[in-house]
């Protein structure tokens, strides 16, 4: 499909067209693979759209810095659901989708049946925020300057993406691929227009404190920098349930697949 702004991007879809919808948004880290566990578990069910966001293959790629931005992010999963004729979805985010899941409740509340946020926060806390964007804008430049490979080395396995290693090696192998796998054009040009430059949640509070969609929370208990984040969210949002997962890092929905397939089984309308 293409976006009104042009781009190109590689959706997938799983399941029976009739059923209810279910729209997964990946991580910086991953794509759309990132669903799998997921994805084979509604999809006999419900109606999985999967896609991969701009500047991962196969979608497009822009060069233009314009074209990365947390807006952009929100207006291309609005795309994603026009394109394919669906009015109302359950949206499922993990951390860098996430943060796009709860933007897309807050912007376009009456496209969201209901809202499961995962791992959301990371640089949100005012005395953090400088310090994760300047450790963004430094990942930018090394994907530049070194290549995918050498910061999937780095990135995949940072102190939150090590209980995926410990819980499931495969797993975390299969992550470090999709890692190495990134175009680096498009991951730095992620990094320094959606990720250093999306604002923080606190700065939202009192408009969050107005989003009324149906929203579950979730979030592993040894992924400190988000951690704080979501008790914030979850005193914040006027409807809104936090699941903190023991053990767990920042790939709750990899760790602990049948854990989190359960928590997304709680908010979705019978198929």
């Amino acid at each position: 499909m293409i976006t009104p702004d042009g781009v190109e991007l590689a959706v997938q879809v799983h399941g029976p067209e009739d059923a209810p919808p279910i729209l997964f948004l990946h991580e910086f880290g991953g794509d759309h693979r990132s669903w799998a566990p997921q994805v084979a578990h509604f999809a006999d069910q419900y109606r999985c759209v999967t896609y991969d966001a701009r500047g991962y293959p196969p979608s497009a790629v822009p060069t233009d810095p314009a074209a990365y931005s947390q807006d952009h992010a929100v207006a291309d999963a609005v795309a994603v659901l026009d394109d394919l004729g669906i009015e109302r979805a359950v949206v499922v985010g993990n951390s860098m989708g996430g943060f796009a899941t709860l933007h897309l409740g807050l912007r376009h509340p009456g496209r969201c049946v209901a809202l499961v946020v995962a791992g959301c926060g990371y640089g949100a806390p005012p005395e953090q925020t400088e310090a994760f964007r300047a450790d963004a804008l430094a990942l930018a430049d090394a994907y530049l300057r070194d290549g995918s490979a050498a910061v999937a080395a780095d990135y995949g396995n940072r102190a939150s993406r090590q209980p995926l290693r410990r819980r499931d090696p495969a797993a975390h192998d299969e992550h470090l691929r999709i890692l190495a796998e990134h175009n680096p054009t498009g991951a730095a040009l992620t990094m320094r227009g959606v990720q250093a430059a999306r604002p923080s949640i606190y700065t939202l509070r009192d408009e969050l404190a107005t989003m009324t969609v149906p929203t579950l929370l979730v979030v592993g208990d040894t992924d400190r920098d988000a951690l704080d984040a979501n008790l914030v969210l979850a005193a914040t949002l006027p409807d809104a349930g936090l699941a903190v997962l023991p053990r767990t890092g920042h790939l709750t929905n990899l760790e602990l697949p049948e854990v989190f397939n359960g928590l997304v089984a709680d908010v979705l309308p019978s198929a």
